[in-house]
């Protein structure tokens, strides 16, 4: 099943590469592609639309209009490590 998640917080490579890396560790979760422009991530997986918003919630990358300051805290921090990978 594809989803399509709006998000927030996306900037650069390195938050495309922390989300794709994270998810596709997800159980489930064949292909991940994300669209830095329109920040959205679309997701090829046999798991539920719900667990992913939450995954990406934890990650610093809510959706649309769930937004807070924590959650931009945290997408910082997640953009980081991904540069780093």
């Amino acid at each position: 099943m594809i989803h399509n998640i709006a998000v927030e917080n996306i900037k650069c490579g390195g938050c495309m590469n922390s989300i794709k890396t994270a998810l596709m560790k997800i159980n489930g979760v064949e292909n991940v592609s994300i669209d830095k422009d329109t920040e959205t991530v679309t997701i090829d997986a046999t798991v539920e639309k719900i667990f992913l918003i939450n995954a990406l919630s934890k990650m610093g990358y809510p959706e649309k209009g769930n937004n807070d300051l924590l959650k931009k805290a945290k997408s910082y921090v997640s953009c980081a490590i991904g540069k780093i990978n």
